[in-house]
């Protein structure tokens, strides 16, 4: 593909490659040639696999006594998500020193527009194989890119590309790329959608494509049959939007953080499930103290045995990252929901309505101490900055 070509296609669908995976084995050289599964404890779900690993047929999101039974030899990596989030971070910042123009869709992959950016920085090709490079070298992790005049084309294109390379799709290749295609692989088109399409009869693009867009309507609905027109012809415009990426495990980033754990084992012993309660919630406060926020509204979320799962919230009088603050709130809701005795598969700490840290002022109470929690977890934070996340933690977290 040349160069030249390549200025009619602005677009560029950026995704790392296997990305949880890549980064907890990255300084792991005994991990690089064996299938490695990130996540995944007993009775957990499969975060990530590397593709050593996705060759046995593991996936992101199975059960973990799923992905054991196809890959047993398989190592088990358990996920930092801190470590996640700093490079993350880096390969975000990279692809804004491109363009402003930068939608995040998730930690690992985002849409560039590059129309401003070419008399800068070179064709839109060119721009991919930097960042791929520049990532490589700093991150030491991989990405695949897709290059396209739309975000759906895109999209398909970087996984055409995986792992580790580039597609492009100029404007004149759009049909032949994408109408030998099952349908179920245009972006946004869902497992009900192509099931749907299937039973009509419209299994590759290229059939929803020289369908009448009149005959479509009818079938599926006029603002449906339209957007699958346009996904067909790669023909859709919509614009990057910038925006950050969403917090893990959900959520808008600028409005909550939270944390999550699946047990061993179901646990109906108040005082182990405190226990983790407060390990989440220091996580969590953590997090919010690295990112200068703090939240006024406290959620817990319990998953029971049969697999039901119950959210309850509390709004305090004001934000705060101070953990024994939202330890104390999370507590209150956790007796509240008067469980005696349930048994628990999961419990969940978030913190919601963030604001930045400098916006709240805080009133002293008369006789308070001059220095109190907020001045311990701060020290907590240098502490752990220095020596590791374990160097000072609740002694009730010691055993």
């Amino acid at each position: 593909m040349s160069a030249d070509k390549s200025m009619l296609t602005p677009i560029l669908h950026v995704d790392m490659d296997a990305f949880y995976a890549s980064v907890a084995t990255r300084d792991r050289p005994d991990l690089q040639d064996v299938p490695v599964i990130v996540g995944g404890g007993y009775r957990g779900v499969v975060l990530s696999a590397n593709y050593h690993a996705r060759h046995h047929g593991v996936r992101s999101g199975m059960p973990a006594t799923r992905a054991r039974r196809l890959c047993p030899q398989a190592v088990v990596v358990a996920p930092d998500y801190d470590v996640f989030g700093v490079v993350s971070s880096a390969v975000m910042e990279n692809f804004r020193k491109v363009t402003p123009l930068v939608e995040v869709l998730s930690m690992d992959e985002a849409f560039l527009d590059v129309r401003g950016s070419t008399r800068r920085l070179g064709s839109p090709l060119a721009i991919a194989e930097q960042l791929r490079a520049t990532i490589h070298d700093e991150q030491g992790v991989t990405c695949s890119v897709g290059v396209a005049a739309s975000v759906s084309v895109a999209k398909l294109a970087s996984r055409r590309a995986k792992p580790d390379g580039v597609v492009v799709v100029p404007p004149d290749e759009i049909t032949s790329f994408l109408h030998p295609l099952d349908v179920g692989e245009l972006y946004g088109v869902g497992e009900k959608t192509q099931a749907m399409l299937h039973r009509l009869g419209l299994v590759r693009v290229g059939d929803v494509a020289h369908t009448p867009l009149r005959t479509l309507q009818r079938a599926v609905g006029a603002s449906l049959g339209s957007h699958l027109h346009e996904l067909a012809w790669g023909s859709d415009r919509r614009e990057i939007t910038p925006r950050s990426a969403p917090a893990f495990g959900g959520g808008d980033p600028d409005k909550s953080m939270g944390a999550q754990e699946t047990f061993g084992r179901d646990i109906d012993d108040r005082e182990v499930i405190l226990r983790e309660v407060l390990k989440l919630t220091a996580k969590v406060a953590g997090r919010m103290r690295v990112a200068g926020v703090a939240g006024r509204t406290v959620s817990i979320t319990v998953r029971f045995a049969d697999f039901t799962t119950i959210t309850r919230s509390r709004t305090m009088p004001e934000a705060t990252d101070v953990t024994q603050e939202i330890y104390r709130t999370a507590t209150r809701l956790y007796d509240g929901l008067g469980l005696q005795r349930a048994r628990l598969r999961l419990v969940g700490v978030r913190v919601e309505g963030l604001v930045p840290r400098e916006t709240v002022h805080r009133q002293a109470l008369l006789g308070e101490r001059e220095h109190g929690w907020s001045d311990a977890d701060r020290a907590v934070d240098r502490a752990t900055l220095r020596f590791g996340a374990a160097a000072v933690r609740p002694a009730s977290l010691l055993s």
